[in-house]
């Protein structure tokens, strides 16, 4: 389980295992979508979705399945055009349930403003696919010159995020395990394709990515590893709400690795940090928005953080997965 967790081992399985084989130089970019030569305008990416339970507080799966392919089409720079739906039913299944989740695949799609244009459909055994899963990929197009990449960064840009971390891992817990909190914690499941273009006007941004699967900790350690550059964070700027904080603390989980469904991180030059920051807190899927850190020279691929209480730490790649079945 943990080699889907989207964090260490997940990736030695892809580098080691897929990467060799497949050899393909868009592939082996890793990003959330891909650029294909012979069609530099468009970007292309797709996902599966397999979240436990399919219902939880503020989305589903249907909903998760088109904010999650919308939005990697968004922090690659692309304007979101065009989904396929396929989708594994279990032997079972309530079709009202079906019914629900068809229909918030068409208002999160109408949200979004694209289209789901073909897709497939297979049913299976009775314990074979935990109520459904889905996968959708996603076509969008890319404004000219855009390429957006980790190779660009450089010493001295800056770290943001859209806002606060956690609650899409805490508000699936709750709804799995049956856990109630003092405060409810919903999912922060939403399209951020309108704020990445936002951003994308306002500053010069060298790459974005949303932290989904290994969470802010697992893409920071990514994105190190791909520019060769080292990236220190500063804990006190990090946005998480009390609720989510108070809810790892007792569940000793650690907001750094939870994943997250409408957020993104992006990279932006040291001259329009300040729009960037100003473009997030303007949007309101971004007014919680963030700088959390730079990037630094020396120490290739390492992520710190100056804690709190004024230390320092390595923030690493997380090597299993806190929850599974978040995605």
């Amino acid at each position: 389980m943990s080699h889907g967790g989207g964090g260490k081992l997940a990736r030695e399985l892809v580098v080691r295992e897929l990467l060799p084989v497949l050899a393909d130089e868009a592939l082996a970019e890793l990003g959330d979508s891909a650029f294909v030569e012979g069609a530099e305008h468009l970007a292309f990416t797709t996902d599966s979705f397999v979240v436990k339970p399919i219902f939880f507080p503020g989305g589903d799966i249907g909903r998760l399945a088109v904010c999650g392919t919308v939005n990697d089409l968004a922090v690659a720079g692309a304007q979101p055009l065009y989904l396929s739906l396929s989708m594994i039913l279990e032997e079972g299944l309530l079709v009202e349930n079906l019914r629900r989740i068809v229909r918030s695949v068409k208002a999160a799609a109408q949200e979004a403003g694209v289209r789901v244009v073909c897709g497939d459909t297979k049913v299976v055994e009775h314990g074979s696919a935990d109520g459904m899963y889905l996968t959708t990929s996603g076509i969008g197009k890319l404004s000219a010159g855009t390429r957006l990449s980790p190779r660009n960064m450089r010493p001295g840009d800056v770290v943001l995020v859209s806002g606060t971390l956690g609650d899409h891992s805490i508000a699936v817990l709750s709804a799995r395990e049956g856990i109630e909190f003092r405060t409810d914690v919903t999912s922060d499941v939403q399209p951020l394709n309108d704020l990445a273009q936002k951003l994308l006007s306002a500053a010069e941004v060298r790459c974005m990515r949303d932290p989904t699967r290994g969470g802010l900790a697992g893409l920071l350690n990514e994105l190190a590893e791909s520019a060769a550059l080292s990236i220190q964070l500063d804990e006190k700027c990090i946005p998480v709400t009390d609720a989510v904080r108070g809810a790892c603390d007792v569940l000793g989980l650690d907001p750094m690795y939870a994943a997250n469904e409408g957020k993104l991180v992006a990279v932006v030059s040291p001259e329009t940090a300040d729009s960037a920051l100003q473009a997030l807190k303007t949007h309101p899927r971004g007014h919680r928005g963030a700088t959390i850190g730079r990037v630094e020279k020396g120490h290739p691929g390492r992520v710190t953080m100056r804690t709190a209480l004024g230390g320092r730490r390595i923030v690493d790649m997380p090597v299993g997965e806190q929850l599974p079945r978040i995605c």
